[in-house]
């Protein structure tokens, strides 16, 4: 299972464009990924969405083809020997995103989705399951228990903040512990500083909150460490308000592994 790569001073890293923009520009964050992850021998999971399916507006980028972006993914596995994920929003998705990714991912707003979540553990692959913005960390037991009893035990959580009012997210840490209790969690650093439906319908984002999110997660002794990045966030075709730029990341992980240190002798 993915999070066998887990210990108690290391955490595993969720990290990539918001969504696959082609082949040259996904290639591109994932040598720089490697680079620093190899460096600080950081388990990592390399993540894209191949088609965004929840935009606002209608004429948002929903992506460049389904098994193009599919097979980019395949290869950046492939070439950098690391595990992928991507998302799904339908039950017959599953079945195709399954042949070229290791992990499964269902989407916050879909985290109730029954014939999601059972298609998805039957494929075999490892499921993450982002916590709905409007769902008590408690009731993701159900969701869990979706998975696992379509004979799949390989389940991960996301925490990505919960609904504050109609244009805010909030992380109450609180529910990390109760997630824990479930399955192994990852904290989702970058969709928790989003600002959903801002002018023009389009998602706004504080990025200069990672950090201080990460940190609280790291000493809440997260499994792991979910961030989108991009080379160059203001040209990013999805979510570009709320990515980490990709220059600022190896600091913030040689942070976070000194802090991990401390954190895990307490």
């Amino acid at each position: 299972m993915i999070t066998d790569k887990i210990s108690k001073d290391k955490f595993l890293l969720i990290a990539g464009p918001c969504a696959i923009e082609g082949e040259d520009i996904a290639i591109k964050i994932a040598e720089q990924l490697f680079s620093i992850t190899s460096k600080l021998s950081i388990p990592l999971v390399f993540k894209g969405s191949y088609r965004k399916a929840n935009r606002t507006r209608l004429d948002s980028f929903t992506g460049i083809g389904d098994l193009k972006a599919l097979k980019i993914l395949n290869k950046i596995k492939s070439e950098f020997n690391i595990p992928v994920i991507t998302d799904i929003h339908a039950k017959d998705e599953a079945e195709l995103a399954a042949e070229y990714v290791d992990i499964l991912q269902i989407p916050a707003f879909l985290a109730r989705q029954t014939d999601l979540l059972v298609s998805a553990a039957k494929t075999g692959k490892t499921v993450n399951i982002k916590k709905g913005q409007f769902m008590s960390a408690e009731s993701m037991k159900y969701a869990v228990e979706k998975v696992k009893h379509s004979g799949n035990n390989k389940v991960m959580l996301t925490e990505r903040g919960t609904q504050f009012g109609y244009n805010d997210l909030i992380v109450d840490f609180r529910g990390i512990s109760e997630l824990k209790k479930l399955a192994p969690t990852i904290l989702d650093v970058t969709h928790s500083v989003q600002r959903p439906n801002q002018t023009k319908g389009i998602t706004g984002g504080s990025p200069e909150y990672i950090e201080s999110l990460a940190k609280a997660g790291i000493v809440n002794n997260i499994d792991g460490i979910f961030l989108e990045t991009h080379t160059n966030p203001s040209e990013a075709k999805s979510d570009g308000s709320n990515m980490l730029d990709i220059k600022n990341l190896e600091k913030l992980l040689s942070n976070l592994l000194e802090l991990r240190e401390v954190s895990s002798k307490l």
